[in-house]
């Protein structure tokens, strides 16, 4: 009995010290130490920690909460910062802690001199990096280092499209053409109608005794029968020979080609809204007296309209001024939601504004863009990290990853048409329906000659005739018959006297 116990004990006991050194080698491993611990635990105080593993340096980053950059995911934070972050941290070999900036603020400085925001903690040495929306300024070069622009941006203008719509101008169904391809329809329109009455005369088949008959293809009903091919009506007189027909054809496919293009483009402008932005620069937005406008306070887009020396960026920066406590907000979503809620015009970031228009449908952005800049990591002045992080950085975009990221977070989940692809339609967007109208032209054109050739040979060895001569008194008696008619008329009554 004492020996099967004795022998329990040292079965357990050798189990223990193998189990014991088995987890010692897994510590001592250094390919577990550099694996970094992925695991976010949200505090109360705002903060977001990231545990630090041994043997890797452990940084501290401050950022700002913004959709897309930064957001809060249940107990994680997510968006294009916290990848662009993982994946500058498995390049460089990093550990991270991640903290949400204190005051809210990007940074600016104050009138002591103090810088607020994430700039400010870095000054204090509370964070060694800002991975956020942080625009490149000289103000902030001068204390701070920044890295090479993970993102390009500039100024624009955030507008609710119900409040920047404007009424319809009278002669807005002429919107889907520009006049110059207007102005080029009505000379295609003028040229065919001539051709078919040009054609319709010289040809045999459509006209066989000139000094007899009576032409139905009159310069007027030429017009008519083209005026009912773009209303898809058949106009008479019917066509019979095969010069006019082929104009005909032709005539009827490009004008079913042209009304597509018509409504297509008609119903496009109507649905989209573009074309009803009378807001479209900031002289603009300055002229008007509909809608307040505003930016983030404290932003360098703020400082951008105090320093510039444009007078148009010096009223915006005037009035805002003047109505500080009104117009400018404390943080982008309230920014949003003022846009969406009130006639409030936004002064912000071009890259946010369009993630807006792509989250909101309502919402769209003005056309103009000024100040571009770039958003970039800040680090403290002789960081050993600033160079590493460009080269980072830079590695990222030539490989696609930054504009792999753009694409993600800024999906649009609305179906909406920009001004680009539903402007007007210039000439050069039908150049091809014109040059197909044209050749169908000179094609019936020379048909209709290739038969009045034929008829005048004809004639010409049974009078006996050069067909030269015969050809050009066909031509002649064709073009001039109303002469020819009364000439014959006066010829026979006097016979009949």
């Amino acid at each position: 009995m004492d020996k099967g116990l004795h022998f329990t004990i040292c079965v357990v006991t050798t189990v223990l010290l193998l189990r014991e050194s088995s987890q010692a080698g897994e510590e001592k491993d250094p390919e577990v130490l550099a694996a970094p611990k992925p695991d976010f635990i949200l505090l109360q105080s705002g903060t977001d920690s990231r545990g630090a593993g041994e043997g890797l340096p452990t940084l501290t980053v401050t950022t700002i909460l913004e959709d897309p950059y930064v957001m809060v995911r249940g107990p994680e934070l997510e968006g294009y910062c916290m990848e662009l972050l993982a994946a500058l941290a498995g390049m460089l070999r990093f550990q991270y802690r991640v903290r949400v900036v204190a005051d809210g603020q990007y940074g600016a400085v104050s009138a002591g001199g103090n810088w607020s925001g994430m700039i400010g903690e870095i000054l204090r040495r509370e964070a060694d990096i800002a991975v956020a929306p942080l625009t490149v300024t000289s103000a902030r070069e001068e204390v701070v280092s920044f890295t090479t622009p993970f993102l390009q941006t500039g100024i624009g203008i955030l507008l609710r499209k119900d409040t920047a719509s404007q009424d319809l101008s009278f002669f807005h169904f002429l919107s889907p053409f520009s006049k110059e391809t207007w102005t080029a329809l009505l000379f295609a329109y003028l040229l065919t109608c001539f051709c078919l009455f040009l054609v319709a005369r010289l040809s045999p088949c459509e006209w066989n005794e000139p000094k007899n008959e009576e032409n139905h293809f009159t310069f007027l009903n030429s017009l008519w029968f083209g005026a009912g091919a773009l209303a898809l009506q058949g106009a008479t007189p019917r066509p019979q020979a095969l010069s006019v027909r082929v104009i005909a054809v032709v005539w009827w496919l490009f004008t079913l080609a042209l009304l597509a293009a018509y409504i297509a483009n008609f119903t496009a402008l109507l649905s989209s809204g573009s074309e009803q932005l009378p807001i479209q620069t900031f002289e603009d937005l300055v002229k008007q007296r509909n809608l307040e406008f505003g930016t983030l306070e404290g932003s360098s887009t703020f400082y951008y309209f105090k320093n510039s020396k444009n007078p148009i960026h010096q009223m915006i920066y005037e009035y805002m001024e003047k109505r500080r406590e009104h117009v400018l907000v404390k943080t982008y979503q309230e920014a949003v939601q003022r846009v969406m809620d009130s006639n409030y015009a936004f002064i912000g970031e071009s890259i946010s504004q369009d993630l807006a228009a792509a989250r909101h449908c309502n919402l769209i952005r003005a056309p103009e863009v000024i100040g571009a800049r770039g958003f970039g990591i800040a680090t403290a002045q002789a960081s050993p990290w600033t160079k590493p992080l460009s080269i980072a950085v830079l590695k990222l975009r030539e490989a696609g990853d930054l504009d792999y990221l753009r694409n993600k977070w800024w999906e649009s989940s609305c179906l909406r048409h920009s001004r680009d692809r539903w402007g007007p339609l210039e000439p050069p967007a039908l150049g091809g329906l014109f040059l197909t109208l044209g050749i169908g032209l000179a094609l019936g054109v020379l048909a209709a000659l290739a038969e009045l050739s034929s008829s005048s040979r004809r004639t010409a060895a049974h009078a006996k005739k050069s067909c030269c001569s015969v050809f050009t008194e066909e031509i002649c008696t064709r073009l001039r018959i109303k002469g020819a008619a009364r000439q014959s008329q006066e010829t026979s009554g006097k016979a009949n006297a």
